[in-house]
């Protein structure tokens, strides 16, 4: 007898317990809770340490940090735009998707896959709190704090086997602190190029998925695996150092040229050039310089009374393009009185040039190159040496975020490009961003002088402004690097009608071996004789 209870409570044990559970999960799944309390609310100086620790994640960062602002403004705005943003998103959406949807269709049975609705609610994200970071590039950086609970409605059907199936997207929350970096910033509009977004943590990401009306996120143990499974697949591609770069303007319609190489010129000679003096010779001198640069011309010395000069004589001028740029010549004959008579002039495109060989170019020179093959008139020939010498790929630059996590560079490698940095013949360019808090006694015109090896630039001048912006750049071509040189930068103030025309409003001088060493620095200096006057300038040194 008792071999028999025992045996009837194992069986109604077994038959019982998989139909409680279903009948519970099915209660679980599709009651409703009626009784719905309102909330408590308590002011913060009420509540206990334990409570206010439970808390502290809900409090706006704005509250908490100093670094962040309250942007109640903006979220203002979300609010009044959201029912415009909801529908242009879900268009873009719907635009992106379904080229995707169409992929899959025919595989794995599947005849179709639709949108039945998409609506993402009428709750806007908000923004908790707002971090607004200067540097010293062309950027603008922000941190947003936002969260998002929303009531959306986005449902799919997928048609399998002619059998179809609804997935229904519900209650959705998305808490997430991006960075979102505008850079490089220009004077075209919207003033960036491109939108550049990261994020700094993991975002937390939370929904209800139903499946033919069941809340298949229920289901033990599947919450926890698409909640992680989310996190990673999202980290993975943008948390910080990688990001997602959004274009907003052409590349190359905002894109500034720097020089890329070296074009080295040896004037050799001429012959037979046109008498132009009263004794049937000639002054000759030779001007070099390349098209689209108007202040990088070059000159040879005069060679007196003669037809047929010889130079021997070197230049380097820093190149942009090699594809479009073209070497401008042009042969004068020097007066001592009035204007210099030309003799001829020639062009000659940098595009026939290889890389780092020597070419040896003989030119006809001609009274204008626009002038037709007909009326060409003999004006003497002129020999050149070219040779266009490309800049080595900067050591710490990179195109992308990951860039300079992914080189793979050896040691050895990384000594030689050192090694070549500090022996090679090379290009500094000094770039003159900005001054701020410069305020002369007298007047504030502010312009720069860079002073370098006995050379002196200067800059434009700007009135009435003590925070003047200049995004100035000049070039130095040196011999060898400058590990013992220092840059003298003063700003200037200067006023045309006045006794006391010039005043200095600082000065820093900066020492160049840091920049042969890492190749760049962009960086603020306060300036010497100034009380609060800060001076941004950006050095580069390049070598061939």
């Amino acid at each position: 007898m008792g071999l028999l209870s025992s045996l009837f409570g194992m069986i109604g044990f077994g038959i019982g317990l998989p139909i409680g559970i279903f009948i519970g999960f099915y209660l679980f799944l599709y009651s409703k809770s009626e009784d719905v309390q309102d909330l408590e609310s308590k002011p913060l100086c009420e509540l206990d340490p334990v409570a206010l620790e439970d808390l502290m994640p809900e409090i706006p960062l704005w509250v908490k940090s100093p670094d962040y602002d309250r942007v109640d403004w903006m979220n203002k705005f979300i609010s009044h735009m959201w029912p415009f943003m909801e529908k242009a998103i879900c268009n873009s959406i719907k635009s992106t998707a379904e080229p995707i949807f169409a992929e899959y269709v025919g595989q794995f049975k599947i005849d179709a896959i639709e949108f039945r609705n998409l609506s993402l609610g009428n709750l806007p994200p908000t923004v908790h709190g707002l971090k607004v970071s200067e540097t010293n590039e062309r950027e603008l950086v922000m941190e947003p704090d936002i969260r998002w609970a929303s009531n959306p409605n986005i449902i799919v059907a997928v048609t399998i086997s002619s059998v179809k199936v609804t997935i229904q997207l519900v209650d959705l929350q998305v808490f997430a602190m991006p960075r979102v970096t505008l850079k490089p910033l220009v004077p075209t509009i919207p003033c960036f190029a491109n939108i550049v977004v990261s994020l700094l943590e993991k975002p937390h990401i939370d929904f209800g998925m139903k499946v033919l009306g069941g809340d298949v996120m229920s289901i033990p143990g599947l919450y926890r695996y698409v909640q992680d499974r989310i996190k990673k697949e999202v980290a993975s591609l943008y948390l910080w150092p990688k990001s997602l770069e959004i274009p907003m303007l052409d590349a190359s319609t905002v894109a500034v040229k720097k020089p890329v190489g070296i074009l080295h010129v040896r004037v050799i000679r001429a012959t037979k050039l046109l008498k132009m003096d009263l004794l049937g010779l000639s002054d000759p001198y030779v001007k070099l310089n390349l098209s689209g640069e108007k202040h990088s011309s070059k000159k040879t010395t005069v060679k007196k009374k003669t037809l047929n000069p010889e130079w021997n004589e070197e230049f380097k001028l820093s190149v942009k393009d090699p594809q479009s740029q073209m070497l401008l010549i042009n042969v004068y004959d020097w007066d001592k009185v009035g204007s210099h008579d030309r003799l001829g002039t020639q062009v000659f495109p940098l595009k026939t040039l290889v890389p780092n060989e020597v070419k040896e170019v003989t030119l006809d020179l001609l009274k204008d190159t626009s002038i037709s093959d007909v009326n060409k008139k003999h004006r003497g020939q002129l020999f050149l040496e070219l040779t266009y010498a490309p800049f080595r790929e900067d050591s710490l630059s990179f195109s992308g975020v990951l860039d300079a996590y992914s080189r793979k560079d050896s040691v050895m490698d990384r000594a030689l490009s050192n090694i070549s940095a500090t022996s090679a013949t090379g290009l500094l360019l000094v770039t003159v961003q900005g001054a701020q808090d410069v305020e002369g006694s007298r007047h504030n015109n502010p312009y720069v002088l860079i002073i370098f090896r006995g050379e002196t630039k200067k800059s434009k001048m700007l009135r009435k402004t003590r925070n003047p912006v200049w995004n100035e750049e000049f070039q130095y071509l040196l011999e060898e690097p400058p590990l013992q040189d220092k840059i003298h930068v003063k700003v200037m103030s200067k006023r045309s009608l006045s006794f006391h025309s010039k005043e200095s409003l600082g000065h820093v001088d900066i020492n160049l071996a840091d920049v042969v060493h890492n190749g760049r620095i962009n960086q603020k200096y306060h300036l010497i004789d100034s009380k609060n006057g800060v001076i941004h300038v950006e050095l580069r040194w390049k070598t061939i």
